[in-house]
């Protein structure tokens, strides 16, 4: 019961939080700096525009992808040893999935162009890949410390 409320509070946090933080960004607020503005945009595609030429095919094979992930990490029971993890992981890849089907796109709205002009990303994107490292280094350091003792 524990693990799964670790889950479920990550996965529902991660999820409110990061609309809460693009709502603010759809209502018109705005700040911008020489290297970094915070200003909205609409991203079509996945990582930098990658796959914008599908539409609206799109969120439905992202909700495929999503669905099998759950599945495959609820069958492998990944979710009891990473719950934390597990849970932003598909609460930041649920509401990216979510604007979706209410925005044009998924909001994006921290924009970096200093040295360069086209990263434009979200909390929900800095989660996932954040989660993503978690795991994959936990993972790595698990097999050194197995394989050395």
């Amino acid at each position: 019961m524990r693990i799964a409320t670790i889950f479920l509070m990550a996965l529902v946090g991660t999820f409110v939080l990061d609309q809460g933080i693009k709502d603010l960004f759809v209502a018109g607020w705005d700040w911008h700096h020489p290297c970094l503005s915070l200003e909205l945009h609409y991203n079509h595609g996945v990582a930098f525009s990658f796959l914008a030429g599908l539409g609206p095919w799109l969120k439905w094979g992202q909700m495929v992808l999503i669905v099998g992930m759950a599945m495959y990490l609820a069958v492998d029971r990944l979710i009891g040893e990473y719950p934390l993890a597990l849970g932003m992981l598909l609460g930041a890849a649920s509401s990216n999935l979510y604007d979706r089907f209410i925005h044009p796109g998924v909001v994006d709205y921290v924009a970096w162009h200093c040295g360069f002009n086209y990263a434009v990303f979200n909390y929900a994107d800095v989660v996932i890949d954040g989660v993503i490292g978690w795991v994959v280094l936990t993972k790595y350091l698990q097999h050194r410390r197995r394989k050395t003792a």
